[in-house]
């Protein structure tokens, strides 16, 4: 069967393609008698769904931009919090040890004599066996922590140089083995290293179980203010 069309001969579906692409109207006319006319505006609503999606999306990366930012401000804020405390909590946990001084030496061996005062770690640290040692490591020694004086089983004179932390770490840890063994250059006594706190990292357990240094923990509780 022939159809005329505008002195066109249609005879296969390529005939009808290659009539509808040289005139566009009729397409077009085609297409709204074979689709309804949600399909015909379906690219159109496609279009203005994606845009709103869009809008959407960078509302809501806005949103959470702002969210992190206040997270950030509450990090600095908190982070600047704990470095506050920190002197306080160090503080604390030292009067708590100060108080205990006479367990600490007695779970490390010794019988407790007293406590080194200030002037009497500076008078060691000015001693003649102090020669050589660097002025750095001298002026840590007289800021130790603690320095105790006590007797071992025979009745010998031996030391004990503690550091304090409310979480022991392994500054902590080098401080006090480096003034244990300094006790010893200056005394030519037995000294023994400790450490004290509420709780100490894990990264010095190591040294813990090898012997280098003795932990002493501190009952939460002790570092109530009285």
């Amino acid at each position: 069967m022939q159809v005329a069309v505008a002195a066109t001969t249609i005879d296969t579906i390529e005939d009808l393609i290659r009539v509808l692409d040289e005139n566009p109207e009729w397409l077009e006319a085609l297409r709204a008698r074979l689709l309804t006319r949600e399909l015909l505006e379906m690219p159109q609503k496609l279009a203005a769904f994606a845009a709103a999606t869009e809008r959407q999306f960078a509302a809501i990366e806005r949103r959470f931009e702002a969210i992190d930012q206040r997270f950030e401000t509450n990090e600095r804020q908190l982070a600047q919090i704990r470095s506050d405390l920190a002197p306080i909590k160090a503080a604390h946990a030292r009067n708590a040890t100060l108080r205990e001084t006479d367990l600490i030496a007695e779970d490390n061996g010794l019988s407790f004599v007293r406590i080194l005062s200030a002037a009497q770690v500076a008078e060691l640290a000015r001693s003649r066996p102090a020669a050589g040692v660097a002025k750095n490591e001298l002026r840590s020694f007289r800021r130790a922590d603690l320095i105790v004086e006590g007797l071992g089983e025979a009745g010998e004179a031996c030391y004990l140089a503690a550091e304090v932390s409310s979480t022991v770490n392994g500054r902590d840890t080098d401080r006090a083995i480096r003034n244990a063994g300094l006790l010893t250059r200056f005394t030519g006594r037995p000294a023994v290293a400790v450490v004290a706190g509420l709780r100490h990292d894990r990264r010095i357990e190591q040294r813990l179980e090898a012997g280098e240094v003795s932990w002493y923990q501190l009952d939460p509780q002790t570092l109530e203010v009285e």
